[in-house]
């Protein structure tokens, strides 16, 4: 990868759909970079973008490959493929938004020709760059058991795919990068309720060295949540990522309550019922940044691709995710929940 210094940034978005307004604004937003254009097969969708964030619209990809240092891929997934392969192929750093690809065979030619033409490539997992998953990064724990809770009402986007590659991604990535492990087995169930496609589902996972984890995602609640709890023998984690907050339990914190409980020789927790076990225990809250997670990924992009270091979610990253969301995927198809017929 070659090193870009000086001058800013030449940068293009292409795809004018939902995430590829929000790079855009971005992009005009920072020094480091020159948002040069917007490409989209609808060049009046492009022209909008344009005229909010700047740049010139453009229809293909090729028309802007030799204008542009570094792109943000914002098609819709099943072009993931075609497009960063393209660009890659001319010398062009790509940051690609989640998921990778929509499946394992696609993702693994994106990741080859990253390493064929020794090109960045950054995958768009910007939960990475949440304050509360960088405040829970700071505390170095080993997790056994976490417990993950991705629910929304139904958005209208995303339709073609299942809730596992829309919502769960998000936190399978978070997960295989606090655990780092690539073996694992996997249990899931699930339900299509509005198409053909998993609306809401249930995984649970199992690493070689007996970490487990349970993730839900549903797209069918009346209500926002994204929640994580990790337990560890050292701490419990309670995260939530979208009020932004948290609390560590941490062990050493709390030994004064089991020396209390041994120097009154308590036989039975029961017997501490009349005391205020809130005012007893020891919570932490964690020290949450207030940054916006997709502006801190593509920062990140910028720096990578301007002083030729890795990037920070690596195309191998995006590929153990499409990985697990694929099995998962594959485990709630093959559920049989079909009524047993009685005779």
């Amino acid at each position: 990868m070659n090193q870009i210094s000086g001058k800013p940034l030449r940068v293009a978005v292409i795809g004018a759909g939902h995430m590829g307004r929000h790079h855009a604004r971005i992009y005009s937003e920072l020094d480091s970079c020159e948002l040069v254009a917007i490409v989209d097969k609808d060049i009046e969708r492009a022209n909008k973008f344009v005229e909010l964030y700047g740049g010139k619209a453009y229809a293909n990809v090729a028309e802007v490959v030799d204008l542009v240092d570094a792109v943000t891929v914002a098609v819709p997934t099943v072009y993931h493929a075609a497009v960063a392969i393209e660009l890659m192929a001319h010398g062009v750093s790509v940051l690609v938004e989640k998921p990778l690809a929509p499946d394992t065979t696609t993702a693994k030619q994106i990741v080859d020709a990253s390493r064929k033409y020794d090109c960045l490539l950054q995958v768009g997992h910007s939960e990475r760059f949440n304050p509360v998953v960088q405040a829970m990064l700071r505390m170095k724990i080993t997790p056994k058991f976490i417990e993950t809770d991705r629910i929304s009402p139904f958005t209208f986007r995303s339709a073609d795919i299942g809730v596992v590659f829309d919502m769960m991604i998000h936190d399978i990535d978070i997960v295989l990068h606090l655990v780092k492990q690539r073996e694992y087995t996997v249990d899931a169930v699930g339900v299509a309720v509005l198409g053909d496609c998993e609306d809401v589902a249930n995984a649970r996972i199992r690493f070689p060295d007996g970490t487990a984890v349970t993730m839900t995602a549903s797209r069918l609640a009346l209500k926002t949540e994204r929640k994580i709890r990790i337990f560890s023998p050292s701490a419990y984690l309670s995260m939530d990522y979208h009020k932004k907050t948290g609390i560590a339990v941490k062990l050493d914190d709390n030994l004064n309550l089991i020396k209390l409980a041994r120097e009154r020789n308590f036989e039975d927790l029961s017997q501490m019922a009349d005391m205020d076990f809130g005012s007893m225990m020891q919570i932490e809250p964690l020290e949450i940044d207030d940054v916006e997670p997709l502006k801190a990924e593509i920062e990140s992009f910028l720096a990578s691709v301007r002083d030729g270091t890795a990037a920070a979610v690596s195309a191998e990253d995006g590929y153990a995710a499409v990985e697990m969301a694929e099995r998962i995927t594959n485990a709630v198809r093959a559920q049989d929940w079909a009524p047993a017929l009685t005779p």
